[in-house]
């Protein structure tokens, strides 16, 4: 037996069509499950959190035992890498993260030589996680685009339109792609770690990757992806490679032929006719409920399942959220939705 045949998900990103579409949920170990919170009490904040191994496996694998989903994702979060970088980052409770603004004109001072030795914590954490895996679930590593990576950290968080980011592009174009560089490095060069520590896939999330102009959308998003892609394959890492640029609308044809990824994650917004007719042929899709009808349940959860599922057959398809799944959603709807998208429903 083929280690893709054994593993739907990696199956799937060779190329194979399957029936039913392996699915996981983006967000799947989060706040919605009652043993999610208790081992998040034990942390004493959530850097910490996720600089813990054994916690940090813990909750990986807790969606696997009690969904039974096709991939396991690891426990971390994107702005572990302003913190290899030698930049501050912490969590306010209700309101989100928070860092020191950076000025891309400083962008010299960003270390990616220090990436590997800050996030070792994290390689760690997927040895951990590998041999506790059924011998059909996918292990994913991931990391945050260097745009959305960087607007955090020249806004000092999370930012409505990424309005001062977007000036400092403008702005200073050669200070603000040099920090973009020096993101993308350091994030080649954790993403090469999360392969050697047991990652099959890997995915890159642009979470803010929305509402910009083509040719920032060059700079700042397909050409930075295309470094990390290329600079992970150089490094001889062979694993898939999933982006995922939420937002970028008519983007996402250019972004799916131009950044080198194996298969693109599209975001709820995004119309299937579409996506079918200008994504490359075969190129592997995942996505894209809306959040909200999971949380809605019931017929409307069902519906737009069979919808998803009728739009992309015949195409390599990994079913999940179009963005992740929220902390209010009840755990008896992960279990609906299962059973619709495995024929149990």
């Amino acid at each position: 037996m083929t280690l893709t045949s054994k593993k739907p998900m990696l199956a799937v990103l060779s190329g194979e069509t399957r029936t039913p579409p392996p699915v996981w949920l983006m967000r799947q170990a989060g706040r919605y499950l009652d043993e999610y919170r208790e081992v998040r009490s034990r942390a004493k904040n959530f850097i910490d959190f996720c600089f813990s191994p054994d916690l940090a496996a813990e909750v990986t694998l807790q969606p696997i035992r009690r969904f039974g989903f096709d991939a396991a994702i690891l426990f971390a979060d994107i702005l572990l890498i302003p913190i290899a970088l030698g930049r501050k980052v912490w969590f306010v409770t209700g309101e989100g993260p928070r860092l020191e603004p950076f000025d891309p004109l400083a962008f010299e001072t960003l270390t990616p030589e220090r990436a590997r030795e800050v996030l070792a914590p994290v390689g760690e954490t997927l040895r951990r996680v590998a041999p506790e895996l059924p011998d059909e679930t996918t292990l994913i590593g991931f990391a945050g685009a260097p745009w959305t990576v960087a607007t955090y950290m020249v806004e000092g968080g999370g930012s409505k339109d990424r309005f001062s980011a977007r000036v400092a592009a403008w702005q200073h174009p050669e200070a603000f792609d040099g920090m973009l560089d020096r993101i993308a490095d350091a994030t080649a060069e954790y993403l090469v770690m999360q392969a050697e520590a047991g990652a099959e896939v890997l995915k890159i999330f642009d979470s803010w990757a929305e509402g910009l102009p083509e040719p920032l959308f060059e700079r700042v998003v397909i050409r930075p992806t295309r470094r990390i892609v290329d600079t992970v394959r150089a490094a001889g890492v062979t694993v898939p490679i999933i982006g995922f640029p939420r937002g970028a609308g008519a983007f996402y044809a250019r972004y799916a032929r131009e950044t080198g990824v194996t298969a693109v994650a599209l975001d709820t917004g995004m119309d299937p006719a579409w996506a079918q007719s200008m994504l490359p042929e075969g190129m592997p899709v995942q996505g894209h409920l809306d959040p909200a009808a999971l949380r809605a349940g019931g017929a409307a959860l069902r519906s737009e399942t069979q919808r998803l599922l009728d739009s992309w057959s015949g195409r390599p398809h990994i079913f999940n959220l179009g963005h992740g799944i929220t902390p209010d959603v009840p755990v008896a709807h992960v279990h609906e939705l299962l059973a619709c998208i495995r024929g149990r429903a």
